[in-house]
């Protein structure tokens, strides 16, 4: 089964949304100016990326490929963001240590994306 990145991506939205609410309403008086911030790096990084999913989704029907770009920003959501989640709900600080990995991930997958659409747009018209 090939993944649909335009419902991956839709889906991470939601949850963005959904933390993000989330954090302002039901943690607001029990996570520190730290663990507020980790938070909200998390989901800012989170909404970027599911963009991205949709992005690449919508590209994907332009042009066919690979799904790289979509599993590195995935990974690196659930990596990176998914650490600053933790860590803001209380886990050791240890698993900042698994945070670069994420950021690692989003970078191999822009990269990726940028390989892949290389050309489009540039196509001779046919005449």
């Amino acid at each position: 089964m090939k993944p649909n990145w335009i419902s991956i991506g839709a889906l991470s939205a939601f949850l963005t949304v959904t933390l993000g609410a989330f954090a302002a309403h039901g943690l607001k008086d029990k996570l520190d100016a730290e663990q507020t911030a980790w938070w909200a790096t998390a989901v800012q990084y989170q909404a970027l990326h599911a963009l991205g999913m949709l992005a690449f989704g919508l590209f994907r029907r332009l042009k066919s490929g690979g799904n790289l770009v979509g599993w590195c920003f995935l990974l690196g959501t659930l990596l990176f963001s998914g650490s600053l989640y933790a860590m803001g709900l209380g886990a050791p600080r240890w698993f900042g240590a698994i945070t670069p990995f994420g950021g690692t991930a989003f970078l191999v997958g822009w990269g990726a994306f940028a390989w892949a659409a290389r050309g489009i747009g540039q196509e001779k018209p046919t005449a």
